[in-house]
């Protein structure tokens, strides 16, 4: 390739990275301005980059082949986008959630709070699929119950995000496992077995450390009773609680299990859950269709008053509607790879950096580095999957190396350093949200350290990268 035709090809990635440095860097540290909206930096990027390619003597047809081409690839993703968006309104609407916070809370032991704090919002987000969702209703109480008793509020709020992240990584159901999955191409279900490769040592390693802080430096037994018993008894009030609420997540479960296909499980999981709203709880069919369609509101329940703030947080969620951020985000994605695959952007870019990746090792040891540089730049698991996905599926497949070992780099590397960066959206909205300041909470993030140490051994030993299932084929 010459050189003018290597600086054609590299031209949409040096626009791309300008638009997020202004955008999502200088805009935010430097003009004291909000962020530019990644799906709008997407948008200047597609619509730059195919001026550049007509101007450059490609047709519109051949752009729009390869555009069309892409974003069909994107369907299946935005399918079960849109599929979360209405198990999550439903599963508020049966009082599913409801009855997992209930519950949850009744378990918290104050000498166990930063190892409890772990495993619920690790269950929590496991569930509900959304780490965020998890840290904004669990976290928080967890926080004020953590206040209460003098807990170390930095080893907390570390607690709470490691299983928010541990749980979401593991869900069948959350958008960025999805998008991991489907950037690399694998099923979902390989993507999370594959994950739990890593995640799962690092979590209970984790869980040993936060057990002996609580040992060697144990709270004060206050009664915490103030901050949960207002939660405990408003969604007392609210739901009738009952067994049969556990099947929506049953049928996730067992889905996942018997391998039935992702989409299909999750549209049963809601039609039970609506079944169970309307026959269990004392909505109407106008509560779930308007709760399918924008999200679970307060507003629909008239028979209990003065629901306290943190109820409302938990509760206010859920509907097709939430997940039209993330749909858009997607589509355009899709439609920039698509663009920039007619001019090899990401094979040329790929060679022109990592020249000598002729390992299995170091390919999936530059794909996790990848992983971490584009998240740390975009701030998005979306753009993350679709160009590291796009830009490493075929290095995997000369190097023999399974797909869902690159699925499984771009989360270990990618989703998993969002929270430790502080200008990443993950890092302000968990900073703000539990009000404890990054660089204090920082430290203790032991999972997510553990994490990247654990995936790079595998790497580099080939322990779990699961080549016996290549080399037997």
């Amino acid at each position: 390739m010459t050189k003018n035709s290597k600086s054609k090809s590299l031209f949409p990635f040096f626009v791309l990275m300008l638009l997020i440095l202004y955008g999502m860097v200088i805009r935010p540290q430097a003009l004291d301005k909000s962020s530019m909206p990644l799906e709008l930096i997407f948008v200047f990027a597609s619509i730059i980059t195919i001026f550049f390619m007509l101007i450059n003597g490609i047709s519109w047809e051949e752009i729009q082949k390869s555009v069309g081409e892409k974003t069909l690839e994107a369907l299946p993703a935005i399918h079960m986008l849109l599929a979360i968006g209405l198990l999550v309104g439903a599963w508020v609407f049966s009082g599913t959630i409801p009855m997992l916070v209930y519950y949850g809370l009744k378990i918290i032991n104050p000498n166990l709070i930063y190892v409890i704090a772990l495993f619920l919002c690790a269950l929590f987000s496991i569930l509900t699929g959304t780490s965020w969702g998890s840290a904004g209703t669990i976290g928080i109480v967890l926080i004020a119950i953590g206040s209460a008793i003098n807990a170390n509020q930095a080893i907390l709020a570390s607690a709470i995000i490691s299983g928010c992240y541990f749980g979401d990584k593991q869900s069948p159901i959350s958008d960025t496992t999805i998008m991991a999955a489907m950037g690399a191409g694998v099923d979902v279900r390989d993507h999370v077995s594959s994950m739990l490769r890593t995640t799962g040592p690092s979590i209970i390693i984790s869980a040993i450390i936060y057990l002996i802080i609580g040992i060697v430096y144990p709270v004060k037994s206050v009664d915490t009773s103030s901050f949960v018993e207002p939660i405990l008894l408003s969604l007392d009030s609210i739901f009738n609680f009952n067994i049969l609420l556990l099947l929506p997540p049953i049928i996730i479960l067992v889905g996942s299990i018997m391998r039935k296909p992702s989409l299909v499980a999750t549209l049963s999981s809601v039609v039970v859950a609506c079944i169970l709203g309307l026959a269990v709880q004392n909505f109407t069919f106008d509560n779930m269709y308007e709760t399918l369609t924008n999200g679970f509101n307060i507003d629909m329940i008239t028979w209990s008053n003065n629901i306290p703030e943190s109820v409302s947080v938990i509760l206010t969620r859920g509907g097709m509607a939430s997940m039209t951020n993330a749909v858009t985000i997607t589509i355009w994605v899709f439609i920039f790879i698509g663009a920039i695959n007619v001019l090899n952007t990401m094979e040329v870019l790929m060679d022109s950096i990592f020249t000598n990746i002729n390992t299995r090792s170091k390919t999936i040891i530059a794909s996790q580095i990848s992983s971490a540089i584009i998240n740390g730049t975009t701030s998005n698991q979306y753009a993350t999957a679709m160009i590291v996905g796009n830009a490493f599926k075929q290095k995997y497949r000369d190097q023999k190396i399974p797909l869902k070992v690159l699925s499984r780099s771009i989360e270990d590397f990618g989703t998993m350093i969002e929270p430790l960066l502080p200008w990443t959206t993950t890092g302000i909205y968990m900073s703000t949200t539990l009000g404890v300041p990054y660089a204090e909470y920082v430290p203790f993030m032991f999972m997510h350290f553990i994490n990247f140490v654990i995936a790079i051994i595998w790497a580099i030993t080939g322990k779990n990268c699961f080549y016996d299932e290549i080399e037997n084929i």
